[in-house]
């Protein structure tokens, strides 16, 4: 067998391989879903990614002789460096995420790199994985691998889980995403509380206005910043992300699919809900990212009426001043339903997943189990000293 070398990443046909091995690791795995090349290699490149603009980026390739076997991410987000030690992130703490290895020894050999370079860098801690940053695809998949991702979550070998483990780190934080059947009705409480907050004259729940989208996009990203900027693992979401972000979103907008609350006129909460774009993908992209011409179309049509399609609530918030009341609970309950609702009958929905949450977030979690929602995958993010 060849020796196994791992080389940084250096031009455009490095980044190259560097998305294609994911697609042929892959390929076998039926429940792993391919996103579209190009966003793949836009993700990944400097000047396209503004993630890239407040981060220090390595990318790792691992070769056996002329075969690509494996890739890694190394990264420091300046903005994270930033953050409060107690909330996760904080000084000294680098990331390494994007992995995929052939064999463990591959995947040994890859941490060890991104290892160095961060040692190098000047980080003294690891927290991993981020695929790139925390608002993309944090955490190691470690539960839920019989059924595929919805849009914008991650699916990992299950092998993984031991490779990283073994390496040394431990798990410091648990994700969960959960499901439910949203052609039910919520519990008798919930109508209850949906049913009062309509007869609220002071509260609004609006839809999204694709008339005014930049201008709902930067409310939805000032709530969220405020909501969240107390949680673990927060890092601020930049304006510049924010465009990029809204830019590859906006065919999935859907106006009745994201809520925002107002309360006697000031925008105080959001929740974004986007039809699951990988129930289409599965069927139309190849298994190296690049549809068919037929396939494509059938995207396209797809995209302009998402027509059977289940549904994910990647993000919601609601601003600090009102966490933890009443008012809250009532305007999420109420978004949610509202949304339930359009999911069930304009598109006929079945299937709706709220996530990813962290296990230790009690005012979500308990949300989530209020509706009788469930757990169906699990994401675990690990700590290592350097």
């Amino acid at each position: 067998m060849a020796e196994l070398v791992i080389t940084p990443v250096s031009s455009k046909a490095d980044i190259a391989a560097f998305v294609d091995v994911a697609y042929r690791l892959n390929a076998s795995d039926q429940n792993w879903v391919a996103n579209l090349r190009s966003e793949e290699v836009s993700k990944f490149t400097r000047g396209k990614n503004p993630f890239f603009a407040h981060a220090r980026v390595q990318l790792f390739l691992a070769r056996r002789g002329d075969r690509v076997v494996g890739r890694i991410s190394a990264h420091i987000d300046e903005l994270a460096l930033k953050q409060p030690p107690e909330q996760g992130m904080g000084p000294g703490t680098g990331n390494w995420g994007a992995i995929e290895a052939e064999d463990a020894e591959t995947a040994q050999a890859l941490i060890a790199a991104a290892e160095d370079w961060l040692r190098g860098q000047g980080m003294t801690r690891v927290l991993a994985p981020m695929n790139l940053s925390i608002w993309e695809e944090p955490g190691l998949q470690v539960l839920g691998h019989d059924h595929p991702p919805m849009v914008m979550m991650a699916h990992h070998n299950p092998a993984y889980q031991g490779w990283v483990e073994s390496a040394g780190y431990v798990r410091v934080k648990t994700l969960h995403t959960y499901e439910l059947d949203v052609r039910n009705q919520f519990p008798p409480l919930i109508q209850r509380i949906v049913a009062s907050g309509e007869k609220n004259a002071r509260i609004v729940i609006r839809e999204a206005d694709l008339k005014h989208f930049d201008r709902d996009a930067a409310i939805i990203c000032d709530i969220l910043n405020d909501a969240w900027s107390d949680n673990w693992g927060f890092v601020p979401f930049t304006p510049e992300e924010i465009a990029y972000t809204g830019k590859a979103l906006k065919p999935l907008v859907q106006p009745s699919l994201i809520r925002i609350a107002e309360y006697d006129g000031e925008a105080v909460a959001f929740m974004m809900t986007l039809p699951d774009l990988n129930g289409v993908q599965r069927t139309v992209n190849k298994r190296n990212g690049k549809p068919s011409i037929f396939g494509l179309l059938k995207l396209l049509l797809w995209l302009r009426k998402p027509r059977p399609a289940d549904m994910r609530v990647p993000l919601m918030g609601v601003r600090k001043k009102l966490q933890s009341s009443r008012l809250a609970s009532q305007l999420a309950f109420m978004m949610i339903e509202y949304i339930r609702r359009a999911a069930a009958s304009k598109f006929a929905a079945k299937r709706g997943e709220i996530g990813w949450i962290l296990e230790d977030n009690q005012g979500m979690v308990a949300i989530a189990q209020a509706i009788d929602s469930k757990v169906n995958r699990e994401y675990a993010i690990y700590d290592k000293a350097l």
